[in-house]
C-alpha cells in the first residue's frame, strides 16, 4: 500500500512541471559535462528564490542557448573552479528553462543564500537586454513548479541578486521587471 502511494506521489511530482506548461531542457539534452566533486542536497521548503542574469550573451534559439549553457558551464567549472554551473536553472530567450544544478542541489549563486534558496538566472545582460514575454512566463512557471514540488514555500521571498550581494545583477531591465512580481520584497 505504501509503495503505491509513493509511486503516485512520484508521478504527481514528475508531472508537476508539465501541469504548468513548463519545458525544462535537461542536462543530458543540452550536453552538460559531468558534475565535479560531491553534490550537497538542497533541502525542500526553502524561503527564497534569487533572480540573476549571466551578464553574457543573449540567446534566442534552442541551439544558441545550448551553446551558451556549455559556455557558462565551462566558465564556472574551468575559470571559477566550481563543481558545476552556479545556478539551479537558467532561462533562455527561446523561452525554455535549462537545468543547471537542478532542483535538489545547492548552487553557488549568492553567498550566504546558496543553501537557503533556488537560484534562477536569465541568459544575457539585462542592463542591455530586456526580458521577453516567454522568459517572464517561464520564470513564473518555474517558480510555481518549485512551490508545487515543495522546493520553496508558497510565501517565498523573491530577491534580485543585487539585494544580497554588491552587484548590478540581475541587470536594470530584469530588476525593474521582477520588482512587479508578487513575492518580490525589499530587503
Amino acid at each position: 500500500m505504501l509503495s503505491k502511494v509513493l509511486v503516485g506521489l512520484l508521478a504527481v511530482l514528475l508531472c508537476a512541471d508539465a501541469a504548468f506548461g513548463l519545458t525544462i531542457v535537461s542536462r543530458s539534452e543540452w550536453g552538460a559535462a559531468a558534475y565535479r566533486g560531491t553534490k550537497t542536497t538542497l533541502a525542500n521548503g526553502k524561503s527564497y528564490a534569487i533572480i540573476h542574469h549571466t551578464a553574457g550573451a543573449y540567446c534566442s534559439t534552442k541551439a544558441a542557448c545550448i551553446t551558451q549553457m556549455k559556455n557558462i558551464q565551462n566558465y564556472h567549472q574551468n575559470t571559477q573552479g566550481w563543481d558545476d554551473i552556479g545556478y539551479n536553472f537558467l532561462i533562455g530567450g527561446d523561452g525554455n528553462a535549462y537545468e543547471g544544478r537542478g532542483w535538489n542541489v545547492v548552487g553557488v549563486h549568492a553567498s550566504g543564500y546558496n543553501s537557503l534558496s533556488l537560484g534562477i538566472s536569465f541568459m544575457g545582460n539585462y542592463n542591455n537586454d530586456r526580458p521577453n514575454a516567454a522568459q517572464i512566463k517561464t520564470a513564473k512557471e518555474l517558480l510555481a513548479a518549485a512551490v508545487s514540488r515543495g522546493q520553496i514555500v508558497s510565501n517565498y521571498i523573491l530577491y534580485g541578486h543585487r539585494q544580497v550581494s554588491a552587484t548590478e545583477c540581475p541587470g536594470t531591465n530584469l530588476w525593474n521587471e521582477i520588482k512587479t512580481w508578487p513575492n518580490w520584497r525589499t530587503k
